[in-house]
């Protein structure tokens, strides 16, 4: 039976990507748990507390090597994996050696640091992903960056924008988050070192050095303190993919709308067989747009459990710990699987031009509304120009009449304020006001892309 659907043969690869799978997959997990032993050997060996040998006789241990399916069962009875873990590796080691392992720390070192080596990885494959993701938005709102189109609030017709505002906007709430991807690394990649209570004591004085050493070791940051029961840094993270989701589903919540028959406005990318419908044929439903929403609403429920873990007691803490095991593989693999859709509709996206032009026709003119009303106000108040262009407004849902007609023949406009109405329903104002933010839209992003990429190089 499969308790989670990302493990799903089923179900998982349309929610996660594989190779967010292969990052928290139980091998991946022992082969992290044993490049941190390997790790605590190294630093304890260069302060004389452990044979030279050691290190290599760990690394010389590989991950298959072990009996999943025997640590599993053994896990159900000690409670955390890290003693079934420590015993099977011992049994491999020379019998000189195998006293010296696992030396003066506790489960919760191997397993946290393990943890923080595969959330490593992961923002890895997430920052591959969003760059993408920020280069196709890029594309996708340069190129319509003076295509008009309808712009909508309360899901109805408001006033012009153009589809590459749209797109722009979608840009910002991913650039947003992606910003925060170079600080957060620094400060959640730390290891975690502090044996039984968080102090060390059974290194004595050498503790500091052998954590100092140990993350030097993994390529990790050295904590102030312990962080067995300081939990923020998971809530941080998971709060972060949460947020990313979050802004793919504002992405995928617009896509939904505008591709549906109504509106025909984009389509997502399309290939044989994607969105069909076992009972019309002519269906092709927003696959995309379905799993990003998907993430969205399974994520927010799993940053509670988070949440909770903190208010864990005293130095360690009965369950809250336990439970964030399942929610930070899930947060990451919903994430993964989100930004490959992202990624889908950013660099795919099909824009019916057409179609966007005759829908800002729909409304008779009624997009302008707010314009002509601002340009009367001048005139004949803002109360005075609202009342009268509502009126008219009113009067082309009846009449079916466009705006500009019946504004025309309004008594109630001054002959002096006349000139008000001519240019009112001209898009080229719209356009020009929502291409300038795109531009601005667009120089954040290629500056957060470039950071992005620099880091990523460095790495």
């Amino acid at each position: 039976m499969t308790f989670c659907a990302l493990d799903s043969e089923l179900t998982g690869p349309l929610l996660a990507t594989s190779d967010m799978q292969s990052v928290f997959s139980d091998r991946a997990r022992i082969a992290a748990m044993l490049k941190v032993e390997a790790a605590l050997a190294r630093a304890e060996a260069r302060l004389g507390l452990v044979p030279n040998g050691l290190a290599a006789a760990i690394e010389e241990i590989a991950a298959d090597r072990l009996d999943l399916a025997a640590l599993g069962r053994e896990t159900a009875s000690a409670g955390v994996p890290a003693i079934p873990f420590v015993k099977a590796v011992q049994a491999q080691l020379p019998k000189n050696l195998e006293h010296h392992f696992h030396k003066s720390v506790t489960s919760q070192d191997i397993i946290d640091t393990a943890l923080v080596l595969q959330v490593a990885d992961a923002l890895d494959l997430v920052q591959r992903d969003l760059i993408a993701t920020i280069d196709g938005l890029v594309a996708l709102a340069q190129g319509h960056r003076t295509t008009p189109c309808v712009g909508r609030t309360y899901g109805q017709h408001a006033a012009p924008i153009t589809f590459g505002y749209k797109a722009a906007v979608w840009l910002a709430g991913i650039v947003e988050c992606a910003a925060d991807l170079p600080r957060m690394r620094g400060h959640l990649l730390v290891a975690s070192l502090g044996g039984p209570v968080g102090t060390l004591s059974g290194l004595g004085k050498d503790g500091v050095a052998v954590l100092e050493a140990f993350a030097n070791e993994l390529g990790l940051g050295v904590p102030v303190i312990t962080w067995h029961t300081l939990r923020a840094r998971m809530v941080e993270i998971g709060s972060w993919l949460a947020i990313l989701i979050g802004a793919l589903a504002k992405v995928a919540t617009d896509v939904a709308h505008l591709a549906s028959t109504e509106v025909g406005e984009v389509a997502e990318p399309h290939a044989p067989g994607r969105g069909a419908s076992s009972a019309m044929p002519h269906k092709r439903n927003p696959v995309s747009a379905t799993v990003i929403l998907a993430a969205h609403a399974n994520a927010k429920g799993l940053i509670v459990t988070l949440l909770d873990a903190m208010a864990a007691g005293h130095e360690r803490p009965a369950g809250p710990w336990h439970a964030e095991w399942n929610v930070l593989p899930q947060l990451f693999g919903f994430a993964s699987g989100a930004l490959r859709e992202g990624r889908r509709i950013a660099e795919g996206l099909t824009v019916d031009a057409a179609r966007m032009q005759a829908n800002l026709e729909v409304t008779r003119g009624l997009l302008f509304a707010d314009v002509l009303a601002a340009r009367l106000s001048s005139r004949l108040g803002r109360e005075t120009a609202h009342r009268l262009v509502e009126e008219a407004a009113n009067e082309t849902r009846r009449s079916g009449r466009p705006l500009s007609q019946v504004m025309a023949k309004t008594s109630a406009v001054p002959e002096d304020a006349r000139h008000e109405l001519d240019g009112a329903f001209d898009l080229g104002p719209a356009v020009a006001a929502a291409a300038g933010f795109v531009d601005c839209a667009l120089a954040d992003a290629r500056q957060v892309r470039a950071q992005l990429s620099d880091q990523h190089r460095s790495r």
